[in-house]
């Protein structure tokens, strides 16, 4: 069974950074493509990264030249590096494979 686990949240200010991890358990994770979303309070969750399996990306507009998603597959983990953070990218995150599978979120907030 496919556990994911996302990891790096925190509290950082306007401007500031944190990189985001998602942690698979099982096999043949380098052929998932991987998905980040958001959500925020009152908010219906949101796309905010794709990486495939190629490790070719796509991103919401409002995060484009901000966040960066990555991927080792020799550490069956996804990455997600957010630059130049915002308060309006506060938000539980999560990562999914796609395949029914979600990880237990982590909270990134945003305040100065």
């Amino acid at each position: 069974q496919v556990q994911l686990v996302e990891s790096g949240g925190g509290l950082v200010q306007p401007g500031g950074s944190l990189r985001l991890s998602c942690a698979a358990s099982g096999s043949i994770f380098s052929v998932y493509t991987m998905g980040w979303y958001r959500q925020a309070p009152g908010k219906q969750r949101e796309l905010v990264a794709v990486i495939t399996s190629g490790g070719s990306t796509n991103y919401a507009d409002s995060v484009k030249g901000r966040f960066t998603a990555s991927r080792d597959n020799a550490k069956n983990t996804v990455y997600l590096q957010m630059n130049s953070l915002k308060p309006e990218d506060t938000a539980v995150y999560y990562c999914t494979n796609y395949r029914g599978n979600w990880g237990q979120g982590t909270q990134v907030t945003v305040s100065s």
